[in-house]
């Protein structure tokens, strides 16, 4: 279908654009923009974006989808109606599933679930050891051909430091990347919030920031002798931060991110034992926060992600301690990022970056773009639109958030997947 999406302000960080001009699709793809269409083209459809954004599908990092074996928490389609609503249209889904998913025909039945047009693009990280019990490596060229883009453990971590050598040996040998939370098992076992002020207050078990950086520090040693490419999810403290800054001039391959609630919550969000605020990694201090914000925008931090991980009711609402981590936040992903861009007074081409070309570029995809022949993934948002968050606005299956009752700007109006209309909220 030809489309004309018309009176917008073009901003494609990949390439600098920030613009106002009208963007052309055809077939899936764009085909130009400006104030004139390419020759021969006659659009079939137009949306108005005026007084919108009109920017690259965002890329998501890391958000569970729940499926196969976790149907309870969430369905694939309630994710991808939420991704779409949240102007996502490519993601990367973590192993974590039930089973994991560390045999190819898991992952080649979840990306033949996710085929329908209006879905996000979903790019499976396979499970690095077999079962994510960090004894046995799996198949990880077998599982690439399936359709992995990357390998790694989601939360768990491998504790036999000889089985993630090989592990990152033979991902090094064949181009893999591994994406790895650093979070010593043994440091944290037990802990439910941050190691401070609020957690011995509250009389909750804690989680040191030491158990971050000891894990990196084992990682970063590993990823420099093995030479992989190494990703590291989901960053949550100054000191952890300052290491990888570290790795990197050291000229260590190695990219972060981290969770979008970490740029807005700290410890002290806990409040009275809020289970929403139950969290992994835990939201930690003050000083961690804003240093996370400074890092994401100076670039040691090289993109941000929902970190979505829908939870069923019964298991968030319990006491904190016993409440499951997570939280939704494909919906919200947008919303967050532009609230940190206008509190930290960043232009919002740069901003966006980190949430379409960047995170596209850890991926090692050609998304996040509104470059001429690129796919037409694309999201159009009003910035100055103001939404509540609410358990009934969430398409998402999980309900759960600490932004729940918050008022939000950023409010997407449109979300082409490959040149398909997967979302319109119904406003012009």
């Amino acid at each position: 279908m030809r489309i004309r999406i018309q009176h917008g302000r073009i901003i494609d960080p990949a390439g600098g654009v920030d613009t106002p001009a009208d963007l052309f699709v055809a077939d899936g793809r764009i085909v130009g923009r400006g104030d004139a269409p390419p020759a021969g083209f006659v659009a079939e459809g137009t949306i108005d974006a005026t007084g919108c954004i009109v920017c690259p599908g965002l890329v998501d990092l890391s958000a569970r989808l729940r499926e196969p074996g976790l149907e309870y928490k969430a369905t694939l389609e309630s994710e991808m109606a939420a991704a779409a609503a949240g102007g996502i249209t490519t993601l990367a889904c973590p192993p974590d599933t039930d089973p994991p998913l560390d045999e190819p025909g898991l992952v080649e039945m979840l990306r033949h679930r996710a085929r329908l047009p209006e879905f996000t693009n979903v790019h499976p990280v396979g499970a690095l050891t077999v079962g994510l019990a960090g004894q046995r490596l799996t198949e990880m060229a077998e599982l690439a051909e399936a359709g992995c883009i990357a390998f790694g453990q989601a939360n768990i971590a491998v504790v036999d430091t000889q089985v993630l050598l090989r592990a990152m040996q033979y991902a090094a040998t064949f181009g893999f990347s591994v994406w790895l939370q650093a979070q010593d098992p043994y440091l944290a076992k037990g802990g439910v919030a941050h190691d401070g002020e609020v957690a011995a207050r509250l009389g909750l078990t804690g989680i040191p920031v030491v158990a971050e950086t000891i894990a990196l520090a084992t990682l970063l040693h590993l990823a420099r002798e093995t030479g992989v490419r190494l990703h590291l999810q989901r960053i949550s403290s100054a000191a952890g931060l300052a290491m990888i800054r570290a790795a990197r001039a050291d000229g260590i391959a190695v990219t972060c991110d981290v969770a979008a609630h970490q740029l807005h919550l700290c410890e002290n969000d806990i409040g009275w034992f809020d289970p929403h605020c139950r969290l992994d990694p835990p939201l930690r201090s003050v000083a961690d926060r804003e240093a996370l914000r400074a890092g994401l925008a100076d670039g040691s931090i090289d993109a941000l992600c929902s970190d979505h991980t829908p939870v069923d009711d019964d298991a968030k609402q319990a006491p904190f301690a016993e409440a499951e981590a997570g939280a939704t936040g494909l919906e919200l992903l947008l919303p967050l990022t532009l609230r940190w861009a206008a509190e930290m007074q960043l232009p919002m081409v740069k901003a966006l970056a980190r949430v379409t070309s960047d995170a596209a570029r850890v991926l090692g995809l050609p998304a996040g773009t509104l470059a001429p022949g690129s796919a037409a993934d694309i999201c159009v948002f009003d910035p100055a639109a103001t939404f509540r968050v609410s358990r009934e606005a969430l398409r998402s299956q999980g309900k759960n958030t600490p932004f729940l009752g918050q008022d939000l700007k950023g409010r997407v109006r449109y979300t082409l997947i490959n040149g398909h209309l997967a979302h319109h909220d119904g406003l012009s």
